[in-house]
């Protein structure tokens, strides 16, 4: 590794040699680059395909979007913000957030934007080609996310459609959209924020519901700026609330494993929010899930249920089938003409889609190794693959507390592995398939009792290939910390 901070050149078409290459940044590859440019030991480079930070929050720009973490968790323990205008942050402030991250820890000169990585290949060292040039480095981390692609549904007469189409992720600004007939295709949290805000917009709006989500109180405000001020002059009190929000939220893993009473008293606050907003008792029993409450992601709102109960809003209880037109066939019958339509559809998490362009030792690609879902060591490292980390990947989520604090756990993880290869000069990280595979049947054990596989639902944290649980840690933020936040070379060949 090379001693001293040290500044990368600009790809411009050419070639760069750096120690670390990072792909991506959203909060997993921008919270990595602050260590490696607080440590000043490695030379790095942040390849990112956009022309600007943020991931998520940088893509999604749909109207009402925010997050459904508070601010005070939802942010780097390392970077801290103190100054956040509410308890859940909306999605631009997050974004700013993001910007503010790189000027104040000088992070610009090793963003390379417009860098969209093609192929990385093994060789000894990883070998990135982008659409900017090449990348030599000893360590590839992965911090693409698992929600950078979105998942377009193959309607039939999608292409033929007359009006204005989007996924939420690729949400335009410029649309004209006031007076329209709106069609909205998904229940999950996208189409419960966007719901409210078009609304208010369209002339009529359907949504189109294949399965109803658990809602629970959102109990969101701004923070007065007596308590912003307080915060910024004290950060003591700020990282106090964190450890509270972070205490009180891992409580909730219980849910998850169905422990009574705590998952009856989940289930009975959502059912009760319901019964608070949906005074109608037939379209309170079309909006009442049919499997457990948790076995999906549970969503946050105050406005979606008022929102569904309006005259000019229409609730079909089936997805979307096929479009003729401008006419929106359910799959139960029903027929809707719209004018425009929104596919909040989510995104291809379980199959991660940078795998198909990684290649590892012996000419193997990930997308290969990860046929029947994803699988790791650490939730970090891939047999076959030495020297990539991945951020943000298999069983490294969370369905009750912040993401933020499992790619923290992942960083110190690196941060051991670059200390490890630092002090050894020659040397190649490759976890052994034992410990990939016991690693595996040690989540597969863990996960089987949880309402995530016995929930009576379909959701993108299972593969389904294989029906494994391959997107959530099935146990707290904190055992995930305490079992895979420091890195041993034990289980490496």
């Amino acid at each position: 590794m090379n001693v001293g901070p040290v500044h990368v050149d600009a790809l411009d078409g050419g070639a760069v040699d750096v120690d670390v290459a990072i792909v991506g940044a959203g909060f997993a590859g921008l919270g990595m680059a602050v260590q490696l440019a607080r440590r000043g030991r490695e030379s790095f480079v942040v390849l990112e395909r956009a022309r600007e930070v943020g991931g998520t929050w940088r893509d999604n720009v749909y109207p009402g979007v925010a997050c459904d973490v508070p601010s005070h968790l939802y942010s780097l323990s390392f970077a801290p913000k103190h100054d956040w205008s509410r308890i859940y942050a909306g999605g631009a402030e997050i974004q700013q957030y993001l910007r503010d991250v790189v000027r104040d820890e000088g992070l610009r000169p090793h963003l390379r934007f417009g860098a969209e990585m093609l192929t990385a290949r093994w060789d000894g060292r990883w070998t990135v080609e982008t659409t900017a040039g090449t990348v030599r480095a000893r360590v590839l981390v992965m911090a693409a996310g698992r929600l950078s692609e979105p998942r377009i549904p193959d309607f039939p007469g999608l292409a033929d459609f007359p009006g204005p189409v989007f996924h939420s992720a690729q949400w335009d600004p410029s649309a004209q959209l006031d007076g329209l007939r709106i069609g909205v295709c998904g229940s999950g949290a996208s189409a419960v924020q966007i719901a409210p805000h078009l609304a208010e917009r369209a002339g009529h709006l359907v949504l189109f519901q294949r399965s109803a989500p658990w809602i629970v109180p959102r109990r969101d405000r701004e923070y007065t700026p007596a308590e912003r001020e307080a915060f910024a002059r004290d950060p003591a009190s700020a990282r106090r609330l964190r450890a509270e929000l972070f205490t009180a939220a891992d409580r909730n893993v219980a849910q998850r494993f169905g422990a009574r009473p705590a998952i009856d008293e989940l289930r009975d606050l959502a059912l009760g929010h319901l019964a608070a907003q949906v005074p109608d008792a037939a379209l309170r029993a079309r909006l009442t899930p049919d499997y457990e409450i948790g076995c999906k992601r549970v969503l946050l709102s105050d406005d979606f249920y008022p929102t569904v109960t309006r005259p000019d809003v229409t609730l079909v209880s089936a997805a979307l089938e096929r479009l003729e037109g401008r006419t929106a066939v359910a799959r139960n019958g029903d027929r809707h003409e719209l004018d425009a339509l929104v596919l909040a559809t989510g995104f291809l998490a379980a199959e991660a889609p940078f795998a198909g362009r990684v290649t590892g030792r012996d000419g193997i690609r990930l997308a290969d190794h990860w046929s029947r879902g994803m699988t790791s060591y650490a939730s970090t490292v891939v047999s076959g693959f030495p020297n990539l980390f991945v951020l943000d990947g298999p069983n490294a989520s969370l369905g009750h507390n912040s993401a933020i604090h499992m790619i923290e756990t992942q960083i110190d993880y690196v941060r051991g592995a670059l200390d490890h290869l630092a002090a050894h000069p020659g040397a190649e990280l490759e976890v052994t398939p034992a410990a990939e595979r016991a690693y595996t049947r040690d989540i597969d054990a863990r996960s089987a009792r949880t309402v995530w596989l016995r929930g009576g639902c379909r959701s993108w944290y299972v593969d389904p290939r294989s029906g494994r649980l391959t997107l959530l840690w099935p146990g707290s933020a904190q055992s995930f910390r305490d079992l895979n936040g420091t890195f041993d070379p034990a289980p490496y060949r």
